[in-house]
């Protein structure tokens, strides 16, 4: 009998980057990896950059990531409760993964209490000191006006276009990204400054690419879930600890 008690986190699939094939690799490891959780998980946190880039017209979405997307419906259909956050590249999700899965969408922060443990969960974008223009961006993009005039361009067009601004991210060329020290990473700072407000035992963030676990006081953790281009890694909380893992088949 399966015993359904763990909490997985992941994030930074960018399922479609940097071509059909590389992406379809990658694909099939995050559905090999899910299926390996399936078993014992209870709740699924996607936290953003699931996608390279995702748009939800009326009707239409991007083409692609079936086998991914049914995974996490089997996933749903079993009971399994399933999270995801809106990531810089993912920011316009609205609806349709509600509608066909059961997701739940988070668009900027979310606290949980689980078994006594507080748990602050953000994608990670936009948080912390400096970055003003992309703050700036993101306030743009996520405005209901600019998505209306978006959802005006043709599919072809508007996909295409946003296809080729991702072509000139920092993922893209699938490089690692580098640790310097704790005071260089501005999300350790952020997660300083709120755990300065109010006691949390983990604060969970994607966006950096690179899995950090970084102790920030006697009892609580920065973690950062890294991503799976170059890492494949992920965190799982099994109700007493949360532990950062790394997948290979």
């Amino acid at each position: 009998m399966s015993l359904h008690n763990k909490i997985y986190f992941a994030s930074d699939f960018h399922l479609g980057v940097s071509n059909y094939q590389l992406s379809r690799e990658r694909e099939i490891k995050v559905v090999q990896w899910l299926d390996s959780i399936k078993e014992d998980a209870a709740e699924l946190y996607l936290v953003g950059d699931v996608f390279d880039f995702w748009f939800e017209y009326k009707h239409a979405v991007p083409r692609g990531f079936v086998r991914f997307l049914g995974k996490l419906a089997e996933l749903a259909d079993a009971g399994v409760k399933i999270t995801m956050f809106k990531g810089n590249h993912d920011m316009w999700m609205f609806g349709y993964l509600t509608q066909e899965i059961g997701a739940e969408i988070i668009s900027d922060e979310l606290i949980i209490e689980r078994n006594g443990k507080r748990f602050y969960i953000h994608h990670g974008d936009g948080l912390g000191p400096g970055d003003n223009k992309y703050k700036m961006l993101k306030k743009i993009f996520r405005s209901r006006l600019c998505q209306w005039l978006f959802a005006r361009i043709h599919p072809n067009l508007g996909i295409g276009v946003a296809q080729l601004w991702s072509g000139h991210s920092r993922i893209a060329g699938m490089k690692k990204e580098t640790f310097v020290s704790s005071q260089h990473e501005w999300l350790v700072t952020y997660s300083k400054e709120k755990l300065a407000e109010e006691h949390f035992d983990y604060f969970v963030f994607g966006h950096r690419h690179l899995p950090l676990d970084i102790k920030l006081s006697e009892s609580s953790r920065y973690i950062n879930l890294g991503e799976w281009i170059n890492y494949c890694s992920y965190a799982v909380f099994d109700g007493e600890e949360m532990h950062l893992e790394y997948f290979s088949v």
